[in-house]
């Protein structure tokens, strides 16, 4: 197959994707659309960047266009398809894609996540949507508040299935597939399948075709990965250096927390770096406006916390780099897969402190891969032919330390202050002169 009529899609579906440019599948898009299009349950793995949105999104506008419909009424539009996703930043990038793949057609989505007021989501879910993408925490909110029904869902997708259960989302989850048909179609995409992915796979899908496009938890062979062994008093002053050697016109900075993703970025600014940060503690009007002036290139350094590690969709993104190495190996490979993307050539540079070597370990035996270390030296001035402080073995050696103390001809003894006498009393002369006649008197 090598364009996408083969995959026998609708003209409406196939001019969006021409539209956007798009004229091969991917081999994910290869093996999963046909799958999707004869009803089975799919559990498929896929490096990251290899197209997984369009491999589900496709197939899956391709079977609910026999409920398009024109009519306004909310009754036409009710939701058949749920897309579960882990972050704020996946879900807008999944429901834009979809929204792009749908536009000739009479099929409408909605994206509905935390962190914005939820009643400025309501009206849109009231007025019906048969695509529904979403974070299961707000999902539940507006379930709670009776603002969306999900009694006819047909098809259910979750995407980065691993980052979800990772998140802690795993109660939300079943409580959300709880209230759904039992006859549905499921859909498991992921980037990394673990032991816990398989178990969870094997609760909700029927007999699910496998899928793996690459070999499971690998990293792209687009992307070059490197290691920069430097102390962490060191990384900031490599940072910089990196940012102004590299040909790069953006690079994507990682740190595991809030506070260093704001700090690298303001240090960043006053060395005169276009750089911001964006993390959880920005309101979601405010990282979707960082995120779109990185985007638009207003932006060249973008340091940000996992938050960013899904869902980051940026076109040709040359470099990223690890200021701190997560924690959990799987969130490297998720990182890294930011760059090398459709086909693309990226680079991966990882800072990496001697008390972070641990983790380096556990990112190598995931990828099965050992990772090349180069030691950071930074330059520094030319110390002192005669240091101030030399040691104790050079002293040793030297004679000039066994000599006795001889002190210099310039060098004279401090004479002695002469002791401090009491000034004489100045009396008077008046006083003296009496004084005298009285001693004569006297006599």
């Amino acid at each position: 197959m090598n364009n996408f009529a083969d995959l026998k899609l609708a003209p409406e579906i196939l001019k969006a994707l021409s539209e956007s440019g798009y004229t091969a599948p991917t081999p994910i898009q290869m093996q999963a659309i046909p799958l999707v299009l004869e009803g089975h349950d799919l559990m498929a793995g896929a490096q990251t960047g290899t197209g997984k949105t369009a491999a589900f999104s496709l197939p899956l506008l391709q079977r609910l266009l026999p409920f398009a419909s024109s009519s306004p009424s909310p009754a036409r539009h009710a939701v058949r398809a749920l897309i579960l996703v882990p972050t704020r930043e996946l879900a807008i990038q999944v429901e834009a894609s979809i929204k792009a793949y749908a536009k000739h057609t009479h099929l409408r989505s909605l994206v509905v996540f935390g962190g914005v007021d939820i009643k400025t989501q309501t009206p849109s879910l009231r007025n019906g949507v048969e695509i529904l993408v979403a974070t299961p925490g707000r999902l539940l909110d507006h379930i709670e508040q009776k603002s969306v029904q999900l009694n006819q869902v047909q098809v259910l997708v979750l995407d980065e299935a691993d980052r979800m259960l990772d998140m802690g989302f795993m109660p939300d989850l079943k409580r959300i597939l709880a209230l759904l048909p039992k006859q549905r179609q499921n859909l498991l995409f992921s980037a990394t399948f673990s032991s816990e992915i398989k178990k969870l796979s094997s609760e909700f899908l029927v007999n699910p075709k496998l899928l793996e496009v690459a070999r499971s938890n690998a990293t792209s062979e687009n992307v070059t990965q490197k290691v920069c062994m430097a102390d962490t008093a060191e990384k900031h002053a490599l940072l910089a250096s990196l940012l102004r050697s590299t040909d790069a016109r953006q690079a994507l900075v990682f740190t595991k927390t809030k506070l260093s993703a704001s700090k690298i970025a303001r240090q960043l600014q006053r060395e005169g770096f276009a750089a911001d940060a964006i993390h959880g503690d920005k309101s979601q009007n405010e990282r979707i406006q960082v995120l779109d002036a990185f985007k638009s290139g207003k932006i060249s350094v973008l340091i940000a916390t996992d938050v960013a590690a899904r869902g980051l969709d940026i076109e040709q993104l040359p470099l990223v780099i690890n200021y701190e190495i997560p924690n959990a190996a799987e969130d490297y490979v998720h990182r890294i897969g930011r760059t090398g993307r459709a086909g693309a050539l990226g680079i991966a540079i990882s800072l990496v402190a001697p008390e972070e070597e641990k983790y380096l370990l556990e990112i190598e035996k995931l990828i099965k891969t050992k990772l090349q270390r180069e030691e950071y030296k930074r330059n520094r001035p030319a110390q002192p032919a005669q240091p101030a402080h030399v040691s104790q073995q050079a002293r040793v050696q030297d004679a000039w330390y066994n000599k006795p103390y001889e002190p210099s001809p310039s060098a004279k003894p401090e004479q002695p202050k002469p002791p401090a006498t009491k000034p004489a009393n100045k009396l008077p002369a008046l006083f003296m002169r009496r004084k005298t006649e009285k001693s004569d008197a006297e006599n």
